[in-house]
């Protein structure tokens, strides 16, 4: 099998890049383009996020794969770099989610007898003096053993190798019984002198949910001299299959006084045993090696896409780190045969596409969704029919789908412009009407009672009223979070979708659909509070609710009405006219982003004014770049006559992204702020979420050439450039295409599409570009 195929095939991706690390004052590149053989690879870092709750992970993966190889070392989201001991290195893993999900067998070499069958209690001390990382592939040194562990992956398989000392009790313990969620339960089966099968069956990500299944083989590359299998705390030897709740595994003792390395590939499937085997002897043949050198070469292949000139090496290392992490979900849920468990639980087989799930839209939708559709268009496309699969599998669209359950986390309709994003990137030429139909039917109305999703779950008040009502402690009638929990967000939410849903609606000819969509992006005015002038939850009968200071408002979900103040990208015109004017509106941003503090030290700024914490949302009249609504504030002055500030503000975020362990704003929640970080650095942004406009700032490198995949980007190429970029001379002067004048603050995925090259003219000084009324981004219809 080709090794494109077995570690990630893809057509030509095309690819936006950039991003920035700034040290107290804006820096732009002081340094020419990397070596002429420099690898990509070599400048990504994967412990960035691994401290202060960004939960990225260290471990071995490829692009989009099933399998996340990465070592627990009991933080709930698996690896947090401040911990001292590992539990094990498991297969399943979701960069940057805030609550426990995934870490499914958890596998540690250890040497001795066997002891304890406690992950916490076996664990290993280990010390990042002796860790590596790069990706695809991981290495560390396990103090209490003396054993040295390395990890790879393709697809759908996790490869390690271990080397023990020369012992007659090298052991490998497989712990199907605990994980990072809720095992229900489990089972063992030492098949032969080489094999281990497991089903593992767990729930829980943030609140209880329903169960999944993974099944899982495992095979070693030579005969382990005993074996035996434990439940609970009793521990059998020569035992060849356990079941049960609660702790439960098989061990496997080699003789390594000779041969010392021992190698173990361990094949997923979310269908059944026989789907594991079979990615087992499709992807799991190759070994340690080889599997490690095509990981990397799929990695370089990805990266190379995007080739950014100039810049520090630290500025490159936190472009390509942050790149990389952009396409590690979501991810693969077929089986090499083409089969997938459906949300209704039943095996299906894709055909003409590649099944994928993991779905933390409410993050996503708003950056990394339109990051894919330029640099993986095709498997963007997979990823938007996989949800419509969903829809026509489960009854209804997806909120946050984890493996083949949905979880109901988060609030709003994000599925709306996520997939509404696939239509206006042309992604789904073929399957418009299928899409409109799915997202219709999500619009406008509820699932049943017996659907386990909770959808627009507040639509009836919603499109009675023109608000969802914001109702404290309401009894949830699903486990996931409730719409009404969170009234005033969810409305700004709603009426955000109902826009994107509007203008899919006028391009297909849904004429009267379109009237009454876009009639519902105005509801955005209902929660507008004139003695306030901010948004404010309703209550059921119709009164603002919660306190009247914006700062310190109930009912939006992880923020405040200051931050949700900037979430009306349909129609910032009118939200602007709400609070008076442009004038009004330049004034209250400046108050926002702390302007003047931010000019004087843009760093401290960011990390003393705007930072409280990772998961610090309420009580704050800031901008949270740690966090989701307000990621697309920054580009409010391209449409208040300001537009040189949001350069100022978004390269004072940048300096967030360091090459560091804490190097993260916040969660990276599935590459949703790693994507904005490379988005914003080039300097290109998705100012209308669901949508295809891009609003333009000054970039942080002197040039990106994006390798366009030629099926979607006929071009085949998209140049941005901005000669002499720096900390002083980061203002825009002029911009052209193509060698033509460009006097808007935006362009289209049209012009990306039909254009080769995006030039800026910079200096030292704000200018005059983009300050004209008709240079703004226009409201949708």
């Amino acid at each position: 099998m080709h090794w494109n195929r077995l570690l990630g095939a893809r057509g030509p991706a095309a690819a936006v890049a950039a991003a920035a690390l700034l040290g107290g004052v804006l820096s732009g590149p002081t340094a020419q383009a990397g070596p002429r053989n420099e690898r990509l690879t070599d400048l990504v870092n994967p412990f960035i996020g691994t401290q202060n709750e960004g939960n990225t992970y260290p471990g071995a993966s490829v692009p989009f794969g099933m399998v996340q190889l990465s070592p627990d070392t009991g933080h709930n989201t698996g690896y947090d770099y401040e911990d001292k001991q590992i539990r094990g290195f498991s297969s399943v893993h979701l960069s940057g989610v805030g609550c426990g999900l995934g870490g499914d067998l958890p596998v540690l070499p250890t040497t001795g007898d066997i002891t304890t069958t406690d992950y916490a209690q076996y664990a290993s001390e280990f010390s990042h003096d002796d860790e590596k990382a790069s990706p695809g592939y991981y290495k560390v040194g396990l103090k209490t053993y003396g054993v040295t562990a390395e990890l790879t992956a393709t697809q759908r398989t996790g490869v390690q190798r271990y080397t023990f000392p020369a012992t007659g009790k090298a052991n490998v313990l497989l712990n199907a019984g605990q994980s990072l969620h809720s095992a229900v339960s489990t089972s063992v089966e030492i098949l032969d002198s080489r094999t281990v099968r497991t089903a593992i069956t767990g729930r829980g990500f943030c609140q209880d949910t329903k169960p999944y299944t993974v099944y899982t083989i495992t095979r070693f590359d030579r005969p382990f001299k005993t074996s035996g299998t434990w439940n609970g705390d009793k521990v059998t030897e020569g035992s060849k299959a356990s079941t049960g709740t609660g702790r439960n595994g098989a061990w496997l003792r080699f003789d390594t006084t000779g041969d010392r390395t021992v190698e173990a590939t361990t094949a997923l499937s979310y269908v059944d045993a026989r789907g594991a085997a079979g990615n087992l002897r499709a992807e799991g043949r190759h070994g340690f090696d080889r599997t490690a050198d095509a990981a990397r070469a799929t990695w370089e292949d990805r990266l190379g896409d995007v080739q950014a000139k100039g810049g520090s090496e630290d500025l490159r290392r936190t472009f390509y780190s942050s790149l990389y992490r952009s396409f590690l979900a979501p991810n693969i849920g077929s089986d090499t045969d083409g089969r997938y468990t459906g949300w209704d639980q039943k095996t299906h087989r894709a055909k003409g596409f590649t099944y994928y799930q993991n779905w933390s839209l409410w993050d996503t939708y708003r950056t990394q969704a339109q990051l894919l559709s330029l640099l993986a268009p095709h498997e963007s496309r997979d990823m938007a029919l996989s949800v419509l699969k969903i829809d026509e599998e489960s009854g209804w669209l997806p909120k946050w789908g984890y493996g083949t359950v949905e979880t109901n986390i988060m609030t709003g309709d994000p599925v709306t412009p996520f997939l509404t994003n696939a239509y206006q990137q042309g992604l789904l030429k073929g399957h418009e009407e299928r899409t409109y139909r799915a997202l219709k039917k999500n619009a406008d109305g509820v699932p049943p009672a017996e659907s386990a999703a909770v959808g627009r779950e507040a639509n009836v008040p919603y499109l009675k009223d023109g608000y969802a009502p914001y109702i404290k402690g309401r009894p949830h009638a699903k486990p996931g979070d409730s719409d009404y929990d969170h009234g005033a967000s969810a409305t700004l939410e709603y009426a955000l979708s109902d826009a994107m849903l509007g203008e899919m609606a006028r391009d297909l000819g849904h004429d009267k659909d379109a009237e009454r969509y876009a009639g519902r992006a105005q509801n955005y005015r209902k929660i507008f509070d004139e003695s306030t002038g901010f948004f404010r939850a309703r209550d059921a009968a119709g009164a603002f609710t919660g306190p009247a200071d914006p700062a310190k408002s109930e009912g939006f979900h992880e923020g405040t009405a200051w931050q949700y103040q900037w979430l009306v990208p349909q129609d910032l015109p009118g939200m602007v006219g709400l609070i008076g004017g442009k004038a009004a509106a330049n004034e209250r941003l400046d108050s926002f982003f702390a302007y003047d503090k931010l000019l004087a030290d843009p760093a401290k700024t960011a990390r003393e004014v705007w930072v409280n914490g990772p998961y610090d949302y309420y009580n704050a009249d800031k901008y949270n770049p740690q966090n989701e609504p307000d990621l697309i504030a920054p580009y409010t002055y391209l449409s208040t006559g300001q537009p040189w500030k949001s350069t100022d503000v978004v390269h004072a975020a940048l300096t967030l992204f360091t090459d560091t362990p804490t190097g993260m704003t916040g969660n990276d929640d599935l590459g949703t702020m790693s994507a904005w970080n490379v988005l914003s650095s080039i300097g290109v942004f998705p100012i209308q979420p669901g949508t295809d406009t891009w609003g333009l700032s000054t970039p942080v490198f002197e040039r990106v050439d994006l390798k366009l995949d030629r099926r979607y980007y006929p071009s085949g190429k998209f140049t941005v450039t901005a000669p002499g970029t720096s900390d002083t001379d980061r203002y825009i002067q002029s911009a052209r295409i193509d060698g033509k004048n460009h006097a808007a603050t935006y362009l289209t995925t049209e012009e990306i599409r039909s254009g080769r090259s995006l030039s800026f003219t910079v200096g030292d000084k704000p200018s005059g570009w983009g300050t004209a009324a008709s240079a703004a981004p226009p409201a949708l219809r």
